[in-house]
């Protein structure tokens, strides 16, 4: 289920940008390649604070990871986890609570390849990843399986992801096929991207972006909230990334300095 992929190097597609290795770009890291640096670059010609709103992305998880460890949540799976950048999930809920199991998913090598740094967790807890696509639900739950107990509640996070998933794909089915594995007490925690408040740079970005090969579903509040059908949302419910609970980490510069387009959200199953 984890360690290095000799032919992960091989299977890396270099020839069109790939989303996890764009947002790595801007969080100033170092695995990503030039096709991703040069789409990073239009993103950013579109609308210069797309840097921050990675960082609050990751900010968002932070917090909502430190919420759920102190709320007894022992059990994280974390899909679309992208290249790490310390803290990563584990380290955050492992801080709370040592003993924190953890699994993680994406569906690029170069992730895959990285693995070994998303592994180093505490000798109480456990930490795994795992190679497979949200478009797989049934391979993630049977993989996480190995790692979690499903009958103890989970905190599903899905940071930044969905919004690369179109509805064609029934990004809501996929949720709710993942969510309807988890037992009662197990949560969501998700961010989105939305075009509500800059349509027209979105429309723009979207664009550009599906010339390059990568689909980009900003979807509106209510189409986000949508994915928390059936869950009880903690409050404040649906909010702009970093008004989540803010008194739960560091600001990060620059959030304030005009609109975040994005939402965050947790929410209980029942």
């Amino acid at each position: 289920m984890t360690g290095q992929d000799p032919s992960a190097a091989v299977r890396i597609d270099t020839s069109r940008p790939h989303p996890a290795r764009m947002y790595d770009w801007y969080l100033g890291g170092k695995d990503n390649y030039p096709v991703d640096e040069e789409m990073g670059r239009q993103m950013l010609a579109l609308d210069p604070r797309v840097p921050v709103m990675a960082r609050v992305n990751r900010a968002f998880m932070h917090r909502a990871t430190r919420w759920l460890a102190g709320q007894g949540v022992r059990q994280f799976l974390d899909i679309g986890t992208g290249i790490p950048t310390e803290p990563n999930l584990h380290q955050v809920a492992q801080e709370v609570a040592p003993d924190a199991r953890i699994v993680y998913c994406d569906n690029d090598p170069i992730v895959l390849a990285h693995a070994a740094a998303l592994l180093r967790g505490t000798p109480q807890g456990v930490t795994e990843y795992l190679e497979a696509d949200v478009r797989n639900p049934g391979a993630i739950l049977k993989g996480a399986k190995q790692v979690l107990d499903l009958d103890r509640p989970v905190a599903l996070s899905l940071v930044a992801l969905l919004h690369f998933v179109p509805d064609e794909d029934g990004a809501h089915e996929l949720v709710g096929r993942l969510l309807s594995e988890l037992p009662s007490g197990s949560y969501l925690m998700m961010t989105h991207a939305t075009a509500d408040f800059t349509p027209e740079e979105s429309a723009a970005a979207t664009e550009k972006l599906r010339a390059a090969g990568v689909t980009l579903a900003l979807r509106s509040r209510a189409e986000f909230t949508r994915f928390f059908d059936g869950l009880d949302l903690i409050e404040p419910g649906v909010e702009v990334v970093h008004k989540w609970h803010p008194e739960l980490g560091e600001p990060v510069p620059g959030q304030d300095d005009g609109v975040i387009p994005g939402y965050g959200a947790v929410g209980r199953k029942p």
